[in-house]
């Protein structure tokens, strides 16, 4: 299965943890390529947010590295389990919470990543420059009219035909093409959505500040290593549970949409269309099983 609501982290924890990074990569058609490939890959992608020196740049590599080389021999199996996992469910019906117990399981997986690069994002964290932060505070800056651009300055009605379109392109990659009612039901889905680009747009900006400013901080006060990784992970916390209030609310009501859509579009999917979804998990199983194997 293909869970339409997909799990957010703000720019400091992808930049610690190349977290988003790694899952976009995993679930792309080239995954076992794109895998071997993600320490150089992770670099170049985290060097446009802060232009490494010197010094940091055999660190950071030599960091990403063995980054791959524990997730290779230690989350590889866990995640081709849950594909074993989603095989089965995808053959039949599916209900809305098991649509949701998978992805909390997504989720572990990928927050295993968070917490096994932590040190070595503190350790980054702790000796980056004024010269590094301000390039960051430039990327984010940039990263930001992008999102206006594409969600913000776009109408109501624009907003839900590129929602459309891209569930309407995972979709059909998943199950193949889908027929006049499933496009029908997958635009009401979109239609229905409580996603609200300007809170999402709220969200990232304060947890950008919070990631200067945090930072900053490190520059300016220099805490022990200790402290600056408990001040990290609490940052990332927040991040990945974030506290009562709107933010939370949406993000609970998105996994919720997704949870249900997810489950109503593939029970109505065909025998067939669901026989080309279990040979796509399958596929994708083999990958990790050969990239498990070629340690």
């Amino acid at each position: 299965m293909r869970f339409s609501s997909r799990m957010r982290c703000a720019e400091l924890a992808r930049i610690i943890g190349v977290l988003l990074l790694a899952a976009a990569l995993g679930a792309c058609s080239a995954i076992k390529l794109a895998y071997n490939n993600l320490p150089e890959l992770s670099y170049w992608w985290l060097d446009g947010y802060l232009d490494f020196d010197g010094t940091q740049t055999p660190k950071v590599r030599d960091e990403l590295a063995q980054l791959l080389a524990w997730h290779r021999q230690n989350e590889l199996p866990r995640v081709a389990a849950l594909l074993q996992e989603a095989q089965t469910l995808a053959a039949g019906e599916v209900t809305p919470a098991q649509a949701c117990a998978m992805a909390d399981q997504i989720r572990e997986r990928l927050l295993a990543v968070t917490d096994r690069a932590e040190q070595a994002g503190t350790e980054l964290a702790l000796s980056l420059t004024d010269a590094q932060l301000q390039q960051l505070e430039r990327k984010y800056a940039k990263n930001n009219a992008t999102y206006r651009k594409e969600w913000l300055d776009r109408t109501p009605a624009q907003v839900q035909e590129k929602r459309y379109d891209q569930f309407l392109d995972r979709t059909e990659d998943f199950y193949g093409r889908l027929t006049t009612e499933q496009r029908d039901l997958l635009k009401q889905q979109v239609a229905q959505s409580v996603f609200n680009p300007q809170l999402a747009d709220a969200e990232r900006r304060k947890r950008q500040q919070e990631a200067l400013a945090l930072l900053r901080g490190f520059s300016a006060n220099k805490p022990s290593p200790a402290e600056a990784r408990a001040a990290l992970h609490a940052y990332i916390q927040r991040i990945a549970d974030p506290p009562p209030g709107p933010w939370r609310d949406q993000q609970q009501a998105l996994l919720q949409e997704g949870c249900r859509n997810t489950a109503a579009m593939h029970n109505g999917t065909s025998a067939s269309q669901r026989e080309q979804a279990v040979r796509r998990l399958q596929a994708y199983q083999n990958d990790l099983r050969q990239l498990m194997a070629s340690r």
